[in-house]
């Protein structure tokens, strides 16, 4: 079972982490076929994507321009809709 998303201290972290506006990484695995999901929250910007040695799996990388740890946050949120998603 996935540990509960403690906003809070996510937020705090990535305020730590540096000023905004700055590029960030999204990074998530989901089941194979679902990559057009992860694709569809992030309609603009490139997909990397990586199937795992099984096949089972397919990691995906985006990287974009944040302006705030709040959008961060939202962009995990909505991916946390995506069955079987694992967020990075």
């Amino acid at each position: 079972m996935q540990k509960p998303f403690n906003k809070t201290n996510f937020k705090e972290k990535l305020e730590a982490h540096g000023d905004f506006p700055m590029l960030y990484m999204f990074k998530f695995i989901v089941p194979n076929g679902q990559e057009s999901e992860v694709a569809a929250i992030f309609p603009k910007n490139e997909l990397t994507i990586k199937p795992s040695s099984g096949g089972k799996y397919i990691s995906t990388t985006i990287q974009m321009m944040v302006q705030s740890a709040d959008e961060v946050i939202s962009y995990y949120e909505k991916a946390s809709n995506i069955e079987g998603v694992i967020s990075l």
